[in-house]
């Protein structure tokens, strides 16, 4: 009897030995296939030969014309308020977006003056009853600008109309 005990005693720790290992394994694995962070240096280099490139190029160019500027000084002008995610006010001018554009569903707003193109993940229903003169308070962490527009684009996460709020950004799937 005794025997047997032994036995189921020390084949517990030869196999509950092997789960260790086989985790330590799988751990070890899991922080290899992690891509690694470019230097700055090295992601300087990378955009010098991208701006090397005809699309760098062209792109460079667009920038450095009077409609990339205007671009670029919409964008700054609201740079603060999407850094510290505070409200910005904006009145809808269109409900379509400029010909051409392929960037889903989307309005075009007024803020601080300026125009820009307000767009949306999926097809958010609730914002189908948006009006041409509706002031609307929006938050977003992102905007991009693109040669393709003559806008910066505002990646909509939160809009409120008359202190309701009319849509906020799902949630990410499977992630953080």
């Amino acid at each position: 009897m005794k025997k047997i005990i032994y036995v189921l005693i020390l084949s517990l720790v030869v196999v509950s030995g092997l789960v260790f290992a086989n985790r330590e394994i799988k751990n070890e694995a899991s922080k290899k296939s992690s891509p690694k962070q470019l230097t700055d240096a090295e992601r300087k280099a990378a955009r010098e030969q991208w701006e090397a490139t005809p699309p760098g190029i062209r792109f460079k160019e667009w920038e450095e014309s009077p409609e990339g500027k205007k671009v670029y000084a919409a964008f700054a002008s609201i740079s603060k308020s999407i850094r510290d995610y505070t409200n910005m006010e904006a009145v809808v001018s269109s409900l379509s977006l400029p010909p051409g554009s392929l960037l889903g569903f989307g309005v075009m707003a007024r803020i601080n003056g300026d125009d820009f193109i307000l767009r949306f993940d999926g097809d958010p229903q609730q914002l189908r009853g948006l009006k041409v003169n509706d002031k609307i308070i929006i938050k977003s962490h992102y905007v991009t600008c693109a040669p393709k527009y003559a806008y910066p684009i505002v990646s909509g996460e939160y809009v409120e109309r008359d202190g309701k709020i009319i849509y906020k950004h799902p949630p990410r799937k499977g992630g953080c």
